[in-house]
């Protein structure tokens, strides 16, 4: 079974994992009530998508 020669430095073992961080989620707005919304997805407060209503959202 292979065994490492040498200790792995802190540089080469970050370089390795510099992909593995969390991305901040793509926004836009919504331009029907201005709400922030994910991009191609329903208005989660209005339910309206490329102008047309698809989701009915209740009123509070």
């Amino acid at each position: 079974m292979a065994n490492p020669k040498h200790r792995t430095s802190r540089s080469r073992r970050d370089k390795r994992r510099t992909h593995k961080h969390l991305k901040a989620p793509m926004l836009s707005v919504c331009p029907q009530c201005q709400e922030v919304k994910k991009p191609h997805y329903a208005c989660p407060s209005c339910g309206i998508y490329d102008g047309r209503e698809i989701v009915a959202v209740q009123q509070i």
